[in-house]
Parts: structure tokens; sequence; C-alpha cells
């Protein structure tokens, strides 16, 4: 009786165990379709929270999201060949951009701008290396490193 109860508990905590990892892959959750309006209203609503703005601001800084917004859609729907020179021409046009919204808002906020765009870049740069690219050159690490002896 005590081994077929022994028995019944093996196999109950080894069925737990098999069970307990979920190896199913869950499906990215997709990306809401938006209108280049609705973007540029979105980044215009983010920065006059982050940045105070006014409201003569905001008119301006929707102007400028809502071109860039159109800018890209065009380059999504065009064709895909030559993407070194599209990247050119895409960064160019980035800091063309960058230059407008600088050129709209106060020292003050573009000291907390700056601060923004170093955090995005940091978050950007980390995200990479977690992909993998960045662990390449290391060693991979033992937990349990060999007995020598």
């Amino acid at each position: 009786m005590k081994k077929a109860i022994l028995t019944i508990a093996i196999a109950v905590m080894g069925l737990t165990a098999a069970f307990a990892q979920d190896t199913t892959k869950h499906a990215r959750r997709p990306m809401p379709k938006m209108t280049a309006e609705q973007r540029a209203d979105k980044v215009t609503a983010r920065l006059e929270k982050q940045l105070s703005l006014t409201a003569d601001q905001k008119t301006k800084i929707y102007a400028i999201e809502l071109e860039n917004a159109k800018k890209m859609d065009t380059w999504r729907s065009a064709d895909q060949g030559d993407r070194k020179g599209k990247m050119k021409e895409r960064k160019a046009a980035m800091d063309e951009q960058k230059a407008k919204i600088d050129a709209v808002l106060t020292a003050d906020q573009k000291t907390k701008m700056d601060a923004f765009r170093a955090e995005a870049r940091e978050k950007g740069e980390k995200m990479r290396k977690g992909m993998g690219r960045g662990n390449k050159d290391k060693a991979p690490v033992v937990s349990n490193p060999p007995a020598q002896g």
C-alpha cells in the first residue's frame, strides 16, 4: 500500500513539473493602425505633458509631427529597394525634424527634451544588447564550473 501511494505521489510530482513550464509562444499584440493625424496628435500630447507646452507651441509641434508622420507613411508604402540610401535620407529628415522642434522650444524645455532623448537612446541600446547582439565577445557564464583535481 505504501509503495502504491509513493508511486502515485512521484507520478503526480513528475507530471506537475512537466506541465509547470509553459512552452507555447505568446502571440504579440498587434500594434493598432493609426493615421498620420492620430500619430501626430499622440506625440504632441506626450510632449505637451512632458514639457508643459503653450498653446502656440502645441500647434507648431503638431504641424511638424504631422508633416513627419506623412513622410513616414510615404516611405513605408514606397519600394523597399536601396535601404542604405533611404536610411541616410530618413536620418537627415529626423535631424531636420529635431531642429524644427528645438526651434519651437524654450531653453528649459530643450534641456528636458535632451534628457528624454538621451534616456530613449540608452533604453534602445539596452534593448539591442538584450537581444543578444552585444554579448558575442563575452565568454559564457558557467554556473557550476568543473572541479579540478
